[in-house]
């Protein structure tokens, strides 16, 4: 009954928004929606029958905040982003229009050959992003508590619900110690616009445009390293260590160029890079399972092996970091390798582009 019940709001919702849409566009009692994938929210996303066609959202207020996400939108634009253009909302119902971007995310268009070239112009973007200056009230810090409590995830998701693995005071006091280390280093960081999701399912391309960029209603005020360990250790698709490196470099110089942070030594920056992607994976790590278990989505599952690559691979690196690997093959390694959608992580993202993405 209360599964009933849901589909009956949500087809409720979704009358309500063809209809709002309908007077927006001025084109009689409806309007016909596609739906189109949505974000990892509570987002619904559908695509106009009208010319030229536009995006319609269904951004449920309870769970959501639509007047945020056209503030963000607007002051991105204001400032060079091509983000989509709210060309109507109604806030209170949490109804929108959006420009349509199209359907070509950057994921789909990344090989071996084009990979180069592609990441030139969404780094290049990511420094506009980055130089954008800091709105107190919009963009709240991404502060020590926000970080810790999202790889809290890890445990509670992951290890808990999902494998049913009882955590004991050594286990939490490992974990604890571990974050600790990664907050600290993310405190050493220099601090700008921090987009929060800035891969390659969140840009979009269009001949002769610069990048589009969506799902942007989360960012922060946070720490430099965090969308570019996003973009180049992506959990969707994975490039080889020693150019993923040289990618990171090169991008901290033009960093410095304009202005967004000082010179540091190669090995700090690699290491706030390295570090930074770890506090993100342990975060995804938890992430995809809960929104297997409370959200119904599994789609995310089958990227979970390539995640946990990216975390022990940086865990090994570093002496400090590698008590938490030793834990991880140990204690949660063991129980995931019995799923049906798990694969041996030491070669996800090696091969398959239907998966995981290419390597060159």
């Amino acid at each position: 009954m209360s599964e009933r019940l849901e589909r009956d709001g949500v087809d409720q919702r979704r009358s309500g928004l063809s209809r709002w849409c309908a007077r927006a566009l001025k084109s009689g009692n409806g309007t016909p929606l596609q739906p189109l994938t949505g974000d990892a929210g509570f987002r619904r996303y559908f695509r106009t029958g009208s010319r030229p066609s536009m995006i319609a959202v269904d951004s449920p207020p309870e769970f959501t905040d639509p007047q945020r996400f056209v503030a963000v939108a607007d002051y991105l634009r204001r400032h060079g982003i091509h983000t989509p253009m709210v060309a109507a909302a109604d806030t209170e119902q949490g109804f929108m229009l959006l420009e349509d971007l199209g359907d070509t995310q950057l994921f789909a268009r990344l090989d071996g050959d084009s990979v180069a070239g592609l990441y030139g112009e969404v780094l290049n973007e990511l420094l506009c992003l980055q130089q954008i200056p800091a709105q107190e009230d919009l963009f709240p810090p991404y502060s020590r508590e926000l970080l810790l409590n999202e790889m809290r995830i890890l445990p509670e998701w992951l290890a808990e619900k999902m494998l049913g693995y009882r955590l004991e005071a050594a286990d939490l006091s490992l974990l604890e110690d571990t974050f600790a280390l990664l907050l600290d280093s993310a405190e050493e960081q220099p601090r700008v616009l921090v987009h929060r999701d800035y891969h390659s399912r969140n840009l979009m391309l269009r001949d002769g445009e610069r990048p589009g960029v969506v799902d942007f209603q989360d960012a922060v005020w946070g720490p430099v390293t965090y969308d570019l360990v996003s973009l180049l250790r992506d959990c969707y698709v994975r490039w080889p260590q020693d150019r993923v490196q040289r990618w990171a470099l090169c991008y901290a110089v033009n960093a410095e160029v304009a202005g967004i942070m000082e010179a540091v030594p190669a090995q700090r920056f690699l290491r706030w890079f390295d570090w930074m992607g770890l506090q993100r994976h342990i975060k995804v790590l938890g992430l995809f399972p809960r929104l297997h278990l409370r959200d119904g989505k599994d789609s995310y599952l089958p990227y979970l092996p390539l995640v946990i690559r990216y975390a022990l691979e940086v865990a090994d690196r570093y002496p400090e970091l590698r008590p938490f690997a030793e834990w991880f093959r140990s204690r949660l390694l063991p129980l995931l390798e019995h799923r049906h959608w798990y694969r041996d992580y030491r070669s996800a993202g090696d091969t398959g582009r239907q998966m995981y993405g290419v390597t060159q």
